[in-house]
């Protein structure tokens, strides 16, 4: 990748996820409007981390840091029609091993709030259970969303992949707004949740039609038995127990939150969405636009060693001076050096 491609990948990726997080900001004002810590706020934090841990096994990170570097590999060597099916398979393996965990999910609910919320009592707990029975779908679509971010990102179509979740908070605020009013707080939070699940759906259709592009013609065959698919599947076990150990902490946050006094688990999840802003900003956008380039290199592995080497230094050395340059103010430009 050139620099000026590099550069523009990198802004469209900070871009969509800039905006999917000023909205983002925007909803969360909007929820703590309308239930600021109260015990149907505490409920729907709650309920929403546990189908949230299937997507964070196997959502965006895991599905990015597995499957794209063998399908845009794939795809720098030419052979199209193999990098389809990887696809086609990878989604099949998706839509089942999803489709499975939800419907447990929703019947094993009840030993599911013990787990993570045994400190919630009575309606509360009655109304946490029923918004998980609802949010577990949603989790489910969103997995298979980061199945098309992860197309979109090997093909440089980096801004609507992280534009997408815009619409999936556009849902919730709409949500927010239509029946905030009129409902108690209680009937508010299945309002809500049932706002995600659309708005889950809507931000796997607005990505579909460009990653049916990419992915014509379809072949409708399955192959799971390909080294690509298994290369995937390798790769996607020590990158799923790494997210485990990390979502262990977050769990262990809110079952302790959910021993204190209303209010505690909702203030938790207001203070970790601005803590996980910086991260997401420069951290993901930094990795996301390399990691399609990287995947690309062709050559012996010297020759392999010697991009990736130049593309790590180069790249590291400009963005450690473009955000100390951000605080000042001064415009950073692209280096000579980077391939």
């Amino acid at each position: 990748m050139s620099k000026s491609g590099a550069r523009s990948s990198a802004f469209a990726v900070s871009a969509g996820i800039l905006l999917s997080r000023l909205i983002g900001l925007v909803r969360e004002r909007v929820f703590a409007h309308y239930f600021g810590n109260s015990d149907a706020a505490d409920a729907f934090r709650s309920a929403f981390r546990i189908p949230n841990f299937l997507q964070n096994l196997f959502g965006e990170g895991v599905l990015s840091a597995s499957f794209i570097p063998v399908y845009a590999r794939l795809r720098a060597e030419e052979r199209h029609e193999e990098a389809t099916r990887l696809a086609e398979s990878i989604f099949a393996i998706l839509f089942f091993i999803t489709s499975l965990l939800t419907l447990v999910g929703v019947f094993a609910t009840p030993w599911l709030i013990d787990a993570i919320a045994p400190g919630f009592q009575g309606e509360k707990r009655q109304l946490t259970m029923r918004l998980v029975q609802i949010l577990f779908p949603g989790a489910a679509l969103l997995v298979i969303s980061a199945w098309c971010l992860g197309i979109l990102n090997s093909h440089r179509k980096f801004f609507l992949s992280y534009a997408a979740p815009v619409i999936w908070n556009v849902a919730q605020i709409a949500a927010l707004l239509w029946k905030g009013k009129h409902v108690t707080e209680p009937q508010l939070a299945i309002v809500l949740a049932i706002g995600c699940v659309i708005g889950s759906g809507l931000q796997f259709a607005v990505q579909l039609p460009t990653v049916m592009g990419f992915l014509r013609p379809l072949k409708g065959k399955l192959s799971l038995r390909t080294e690509q698919v298994k290369t995937v599947t390798r790769n996607f076990l020590p990158v799923f127990v790494s997210r485990g150990v990390v979502q262990i902490s977050a769990y262990v946050d809110s079952l302790l939150a959910s021993f204190l006094p209303t209010g505690a688990v909702s203030a938790l999840g207001y203070a970790q969405t601005l803590n996980s802003l910086p991260v997401s900003l420069f951290g993901m956008a930094i990795s996301a636009a390399e990691l399609p380039a990287m995947s690309s290199a062709l050559g012996t592995h010297e020759e392999i060693g010697l991009v990736l080497r130049h593309r790590g230094i180069d790249t590291t050395a400009y963005y450690a001076k473009a955000d100390v340059n951000l605080l000042k103010g001064i415009a950073q430009p692209w280096p000579e050096a980077l391939p």
